[in-house]
């Protein structure tokens, strides 16, 4: 089949790391509105950085069909955004001396075994993992999993902090794939140029 000049593109919404970061970005909006000061630089900077992360995932998407260059860069952009926010989450937490998880800790993997798709659904795991502790119910074996009791933002920043792991996890992959089929296949000028190339041979 001849290659398409400009292939498919802009089809963001289907992937997963757009899917997972437009999460993130619900759930930071919605723990930014309830446990930081609206008036705060803090406030404003964690919510845009989780909304670039969104932003450029999409931009690059769609600018795929002419600059995979600006794609890979873009999705960069959507990483580093994200890095960012990893860190605003992690100061909240050693500001306010409470516990972050460690990789292996039981509730990461609830968390992910939850398959959350919406703020809503993350609040609601929030709300009863809150609730399971308070009552003694903590782990799957009955006991807690902390030696102290969790905080409702506590909970809240640790479960945004696995998100956005997973979003970068997925981001890591894609910008490897990306850059791996632009070494190998170029870019536009380098379809542009054997579009050229099969016209004039024609």
């Amino acid at each position: 089949m001849t290659e398409p000049l400009i292939p498919k593109h802009g089809g963001y919404r289907k992937l997963k790391s757009f899917q997972i970061a437009e999460l993130v970005y619900d759930v930071t909006v919605r723990f930014c509105d309830r446990f930081i000061d609206r008036r705060s630089r803090t406030h404003d900077q964690m919510v845009q950085a989780a909304r670039s992360g969104v932003q450029n995932i999409a931009e690059g998407s769609q600018a795929s069909g002419t600059s995979k260059k600006m794609e890979l860069k873009l999705t960069n952009v959507a990483r580093a955004s994200l890095e960012e926010l990893r860190r605003d989450y992690e100061d909240f937490l050693r500001q306010r001396g409470l516990p972050q998880w460690g990789p292996t800790e039981p509730r990461r993997a609830e968390l992910i075994a939850a398959r959350c798709t919406t703020a809503d659904a993350v609040a609601q795991w929030v709300g009863k993992r809150l609730e399971g502790e308070r009552n003694g119910r903590g782990g799957r074996d009955g006991q807690s999993t902390s030696s102290t009791l969790s905080t409702p933002s506590g909970l809240a920043a640790n479960a945004a902090l696995v998100l956005i792991a997973v979003a970068n996890s997925l981001l890591d992959r894609q910008i490897a794939a990306l850059a791996a089929a632009f070494e190998k296949d170029g870019g536009f000028t380098e379809r542009l140029y054997r579009t050229r190339t099969r016209t004039r041979s024609a």
